[in-house]
């Protein structure tokens, strides 16, 4: 989904100030365009199958409770798994021979059900430079086959083909086209779990982490290549990206637009919500470029 702020003739209290944020306010007033790259959350999306299903309820609705003059309210109750829809990984989320990142004891970490130092409230939000590494368009398909894995030598080839370049503390994200499978009616084929899909392989993970990047995402269920028939069974590109290199992975990115629209840099913008120890977050995060 792409929205625009509209370009606006008022002056912002302030631009006066600090030069940047008198080029920020500017680039407002003249206008941007934001890609938003959520998911619509649901009742029977496609989700993994490690983690509580989302679901809405409305305790409340207009008319079981109206006021004196007539005025009614409805709300609602929601409960779902921490990596369910648009979702960023938090550092506890993956642990390796009993060691998060940094070294530190998981079993301690998790004394309480809480982690304390590793978890979703400690992820700061995110306002970087992103870049969109589209591998189908360079590789000259729609979208890659089930189980394919998304090698370095792909990587290159996509920086090559798009003139762009991996910078430290980007915000990388890296499609594959698998993303048409999600609002198209059949979880099945988005989760990949008979036929695979598509990823970043342990050696990709490998490449992106050399990079010094802050975070990396992906339009599927679970950023790294799925074997057919492996399910989640090993997760080699989380241990290289999480435990190791201490690097965020985003899932379940809507990368269509931005990829249609042929943006590949972009200003990043992503906050996620401070569930305090949690393993993760859903998030909506955004691609804001000139209008």
């Amino acid at each position: 989904m792409t929205s625009r702020i509209p370009t606006t003739t008022r002056t912002a209290a302030g631009s006066e100030g600090h030069p940047t944020t008198a080029m920020l306010l500017d680039a407002v007033r003249a206008g941007l365009e934001v890609h938003d790259l959520g998911r619509t959350l649901t009742v029977g999306m496609p989700q993994s199958p490690n983690h509580p299903a989302y679901w809405h309820a409305m305790p409340r609705r207009h008319g079981d409770m109206v006021r004196a003059d007539g005025g009614s309210a409805a709300n609602d109750m929601i409960s779902m798994g921490t990596h369910v829809g648009t979702h960023v990984d938090a550092l506890a989320h993956v642990s390796q021979d009993g060691r998060l990142y940094g070294d530190v004891d998981a079993a301690s970490a998790q004394v309480g059900g809480r982690f304390v130092d590793h978890g979703a409230h400690t992820i700061a939000p995110m306002v970087r430079r992103g870049l969109l590494l589209d591998v189908p368009a360079a590789v000259g398909v729609e979208r890659l086959d089930p189980g394919q894995e998304i090698t370095v030598e792909d990587l290159e080839r996509t920086l090559e083909r798009q003139r762009t370049e991996i910078r430290t503390d980007d915000v990388v994200l890296v499609r594959s086209g698998w993303g048409q499978h999600f609002d198209h009616g059949d979880g099945d084929a988005y989760r990949g779990l008979s036929t695979g899909v598509p990823g970043v392989s342990e050696a990709g993970a490998t490449f992106l982490a050399e990079f010094g990047i802050h975070a990396t995402g992906a339009d599927t269920i679970a950023y790294e290549q799925l074997a057919p028939g492996a399910g989640h069974g090993l997760l080699p590109a989380h241990r290289v990206l999480l435990v190791e290199s201490g690097i965020y992975i985003i899932e379940a990115l809507d990368l269509e637009g931005l990829a249609a629209a042929g943006v590949h840099e972009f200003l990043f913008v992503m906050s996620p919500l401070k569930f305090f120890g949690a393993t993760g977050s859903p998030v909506r995060p955004l691609a804001v470029v000139g209008g």
